[in-house]
């Protein structure tokens, strides 16, 4: 897969006990840092400019984790890198309303899949890069965030929608 659609950073602290996570400003989820590329962009430089401006940290490019491959069209193909700190100070950037750390076996309620499966295959430690079909992420899934945290869902899709027309222009 040449062109990935998405890419994301993971950063482990305490033996891979605890990941950092991002809490959205557009949307106040956690998620791990990441985004979109720009033109004609490696994807590991992606991932490292997005973990960079949405932490504040420098970073050292650990591994690829996975190329992760959607299961519908709720997701986009994702590539998801870890990094290792090497210098920076946290900071909230304009698109991050708060930054923590997370004790993985007990994760937000707020963070909408698939990233907590992200999360457990990055611990796992793989010896070379896995290629997985994201399968958190359902309509069943999307159904049941809806019944649970209906504002939050009708604002991410908002955002979609926007996005989209906004590209259409």
């Amino acid at each position: 897969m040449k062109n990935p659609t998405s890419v994301a950073g993971i950063i482990f602290r305490h033996n891979k006990t605890e990941v950092l996570l991002i809490k959205r400003r557009d949307v106040p989820v956690w998620v791990l840092p990441g985004g979109g590329l720009e033109p004609d962009e490696p994807p590991e430089i992606g991932a490292e400019r997005e973990t960079e401006e949405e932490t504040g940290f420098k970073l050292k490019l650990n591994r690829l984790v996975g190329i992760f491959l959607p299961k519908n069209r709720l997701t986009k193909a994702t590539y998801l890198y870890e990094f290792d700190i090497v210098g920076g100070t946290m900071y909230l950037g304009d698109e991050t309303q708060d930054i923590k750390y997370f004790n993985i076996k007990n994760l937000p309620s707020l963070m909408p899949p698939p990233y907590q499966e992200w999360i457990l295959e990055a611990s796992k430690n793989h010896s070379s890069p896995i290629k997985k079909i994201t399968a958190s992420v359902t309509y069943l899934t999307l159904a049941q965030k809806l019944i649970m945290h209906p504002l939050l869902v009708i604002q991410y899709f908002i955002l979609k929608l926007n996005k989209l027309l906004t590209k259409s222009k």
